[in-house]
């Protein structure tokens, strides 16, 4: 069983998606404009 956490993030956008299958993996795409910038993921189920 998972414990949940607090959080409290500042950022400049925000995007909430279901993450995929991808190959051995899961991945989420996020937009265009955010590559090579620094992300964060949080698992919310």
């Amino acid at each position: 069983m998972k414990t949940k956490i607090d959080m409290r993030l500042k950022g400049y956008e925000a995007v909430e998606k279901i993450a995929q299958a991808g190959g051995n993996s899961a991945r989420v795409y996020v937009p265009k404009h955010w590559k090579g910038q620094k992300v964060k993921v949080i698992l919310l189920e």
